[in-house]
């Protein structure tokens, strides 16, 4: 056993497993580069860089063919990790070899923690609207509102994943359950009158009667977006309520009763909400004089903050983000001339990178200062 051990700590210390492990990172990096024309830059990052393994599809089996950016990174930690423990030693000579080393580990360390926290979602604003949520571009959820108290709404959302696995729900604070019953990932609907050869429908409430779901094939492209669809039944304590369809495409909520209760449900992008609200008071989109190619695109917002008042004003714009509240509000894209979409990223390790980077350079000025300094009093005079 402790010999085990000991080749163990001798392949993890090992400069060739370094070497090894960046030529593998880079015949990585080359296939997802290939692929991100086929899948886009999100599916490039959960299928290459934010896994253990690649996989591929071999008939209705995903097989792991090829290891991926977490065990990589996770390799080339330990072997950077042990290495410094077991053959570097301390000593002011090496100061900036140490310093470089942490930075580093700092920047492996802070790539992981981005891959496993970061939250992406955007926030559409027209010019004079105010919103204090911000929506996901590929997650969505089925929003059940009870709209009985015409004073406020309660909402409850269930994630579209309970609805893929087929989980039956019962929250407290709805009197029926909400039973899946199909679930398509992508799909196209149709008006059943223009689509004469489609399947009966399994929906017998609300909208779905009318309309023709058809599921498609699941995109991963960069400028485009999967439209899923469902078909729920709702079970009261006297029985069902009935079947129900249920899609982003189908755009206003479907509205009934139960219990004596006023209720209105549909699917929808995902929810962030946050404490406070974002105002858009004006946008603004330049062009280069004579074309029509974009030379900067703003967006002057008003940040309300949760215990009232006038709040603050702040332009938003390319390389000038809005961070506040653990949040960063960058000008992403624009649909018009009064609408603005802005990226909104919760990163809690979005300084490691700055702070490793910095860490390196200032351990290579090091080292390399004192090599100099050893030069200089060696050299005769």
């Amino acid at each position: 056993m402790t010999e085990i051990l000991r080749q163990a700590r001798s392949i993890l210390v090992s400069l060739r497993l370094t070497v090894v492990l960046l030529a593998v990172s880079i015949v990585l990096i080359f296939w997802a580069t290939l692929d991100q024309v086929h899948l886009g830059v999100w599916a490039v990052q959960q299928k290459f860089f934010h896994s253990f393994f690649v996989f591929v599809r071999l008939g209705d089996l995903q097989v792991p063919v090829y290891p991926g950016g977490y065990l990589i990174g996770g390799l080339l930690l330990a072997n950077l990790v042990c290495a410094h423990a077991y053959r570097f030693k301390a000593g002011w000579r090496k100061t900036g070899i140490w310093m470089a080393h942490i930075g580093l580990i700092m920047l492996l360390v802070g790539e992981i923690v981005s891959g496993l926290v970061q939250e992406d979602y955007q926030m559409r604003l027209d010019e004079g609207e105010t919103k204090n949520y911000s929506e996901s571009v590929r997650l969505n959820e089925l929003a059940i509102v009870d709209e009985t108290d015409p004073r406020f709404d309660d909402v409850v959302a269930i994630p579209e994943s309970i609805l893929a696995d087929g989980t039956v729900l019962q929250v407290p604070r709805l009197p029926f359950r909400v039973v899946p019953r199909e679930y398509y990932p992508n799909s196209t609907l149709q008006m059943r009158s223009q689509a004469p050869g489609a399947p009966p429908s399994i929906a017998n409430q609300g909208l779905g009667p009318q309309i023709a779901v058809t599921p498609a094939e699941v995109t991963y492209r960069q400028d485009e977006r999967n439209t899923p669809a469902a078909f729920v039944e709702l079970v009261g304590p006297d029985g069902s309520l009935g079947v129900w369809v249920v899609s982003p495409l189908l755009g206003m909520p479907q509205r009934f009763q139960c219990a004596g209760r006023s209720f209105r449900m549909a699917m929808r992008a995902q929810r962030h909400y946050v404490p406070y609200s974002v105002t858009l008071e004006k946008f603004s989109h330049d062009i280069y004089p004579g074309t029509d190619i974009p030379k900067n695109f703003s967006s002057r917002v008003r940040l309300n903050p949760p215990e009232g008042g006038p709040g603050r004003e702040i332009l938003i714009y390319m390389n000038n983000p809005l961070r506040y509240a653990g949040l960063t509000y960058y000008q992403a894209s624009y649909d018009g001339e009064h609408t603005t979409i802005l990226q909104v990223v919760r990163n809690p390790s979005w300084l490691v990178p700055y702070i490793a980077c910095g860490a390196i350079a200032l351990g290579l000025v090091i080292q390399f200062l004192i090599h100099l300094a050893g030069f200089a009093r060696r050299r005769p005079s």
